[in-house]
């Protein structure tokens, strides 16, 4: 049983909130007790996530923005302490996808990947990181994902961006952790999402035979991952990269 106020008085940001993975993850905060500050480019989908935590007896703020954007990012963190005057979990989940054989690749579709899944959580980080190392506390953790660890075909850009959140994951954690501030990475396997909807069956087939556990993970597998490494029970974890794919990457 989840712990209900387990993240009582603790101010959580969450990039990528609208739908999927990151959605789950500020249900899931919330659900705990955090306050949750979520972050995404859709207005009426963050709005329609605090209210359904707001109905749950939650606390959360929508604040849209682009990540890639190192003005928005600026004024998500304003935002969020003058709201609630800390910052003590963040959740780097925002990303998108713009696939295609490296041959066939456009520069303005690697750099959208590369601006959003990468140099987006740079700047979270950074910001995040002025705060945390005030209060000597806080806890960081960076959705990237298998294909960050094993490469995928029609992927260069987005596989690029995903490996890079690991080396700045192990980087911020050297230099944060004498504040107190732990930072690792969650490297899903392929989830039940969005993104994945679109994939053919025979495709999904593919996946299932290299999969041991043979099932596609679900949003909540993410969101429990990233609940205990926000929690006060991973204090002595920093610098990790805790791999939730159900075998397919060992």
């Amino acid at each position: 049983m989840k712990p209900k106020n387990e993240f009582q008085d603790k101010v959580a940001v969450v990039t990528g909130s609208s739908r999927g993975i990151g959605r789950e993850i500020a249900l899931q905060l919330a659900s705990r007790g955090a306050t949750v500050v979520a972050s995404a480019r859709n207005p009426a989908a963050l709005e329609s996530l605090v209210a359904e935590i707001q109905a749950q007896d939650g606390k959360a703020l929508a604040v849209p923005g682009d990540v890639g954007c190192s003005k928005a990012v600026e004024e998500l963190f304003k935002i969020a302490m003058e709201s609630f005057g800390r910052i003590d979990i963040l959740v780097n989940n925002a990303g998108i996808t713009r696939d295609g054989l490296l041959i066939r690749m456009k520069d303005e579709d690697w750099d959208a990947v590369l601006d959003t899944n990468l140099k987006g959580a740079f700047y979270c980080c950074r910001a995040a990181a002025r705060i945390m190392s005030k209060q000597r506390s806080g806890r960081i953790v960076n959705i990237s994902s298998v294909v960050g660890e094993m490469g995928n075909a029609g992927q260069a850009n987005y596989c690029a961006s995903k490996a890079g959140l690991i080396g700045l994951t192990k980087s911020v954690a050297r230099e944060l952790a004498r504040r107190n501030v732990t930072v690792n990475a969650i490297a899903p396997g392929f989830v039940v999402t969005d993104m994945t909807d679109v994939l053919s069956d025979q495709v999904k087939e593919d996946l299932l035979s290299q999969i041991p556990l043979a099932r596609l993970g679900e949003a909540q597998d993410i969101a429990h991952a990233v609940a205990f490494l926000v929690s006060d029970r991973s204090g002595y974890i920093t610098g990790q990269v805790l791999g939730v794919n159900g075998g397919m990457y060992m």
